[in-house]
């Protein structure tokens, strides 16, 4: 019996689980843009399933009145993250530089942030949980990094400070 429970346990520890798996039947209605017009800005980003069914954050980023992003967020039911270590997205990005984001409670008024950069290849992003530190408007935060039970919304966010189009393409993202 206890050689059970340890085999248990150990694939429930070794078993991906899944946020969001993007497909051609993809029901992305959860998912919001939020671009920096919030604050006054021109930036305009957009978001939609593609023919091969990847979702397709795209745009273009004005410095103009004080801006300078654009994010994509996803907000869902608790996910219990404690016994998993790392976020893996399957993407395919445009060369430039974003980030990952995550919030344990939607309502936090900061993020857990995790840059990243993309190679025009489809990718494996691999960020361990515990190395995504908080921010708030592009601050750190005097705070522990993620160390929190559960998540309840992730972001893509794009912000390099300065004028350019982008393109993510996304096809997974599970934790493991």
């Amino acid at each position: 019996m206890k050689h059970l429970i340890y085999m248990i346990l150990l694939f429930s520890l070794l078993t991906p689980k899944v946020i969001f798996d993007f497909n051609k039947n993809s029901d992305i209605q959860s998912w919001m843009i939020v671009d920096d017009v919030v604050m006054g800005g021109e930036s305009a980003g957009t978001f939609k399933l593609n023919a091969e069914g990847f979702g397709v954050f795209e745009g273009n980023i004005s410095l103009d009145n004080n801006g300078g992003f654009s994010s994509l967020r996803y907000r869902f039911p608790k996910i219990i993250v404690k016994e998993y270590s790392t976020v893996l997205i399957k993407l395919k990005g445009d060369g430039k530089k974003y980030q990952f984001r995550m919030k344990a409670t939607s309502g936090d008024y900061y993020s857990y942030i995790a840059p990243f950069s993309t190679s025009g290849e489809w990718q494996e992003i691999e960020i361990p949980i515990q190395d995504m530190y908080p921010s708030f408007r592009g601050r750190r935060l005097e705070q522990p990094n993620f160390n929190k039970e559960h998540i309840e919304e992730i972001a893509f966010l794009i912000g390099n400070k300065k004028a350019e189009k982008f393109k993510l393409l996304i096809d997974k993202i599970e934790l493991k």
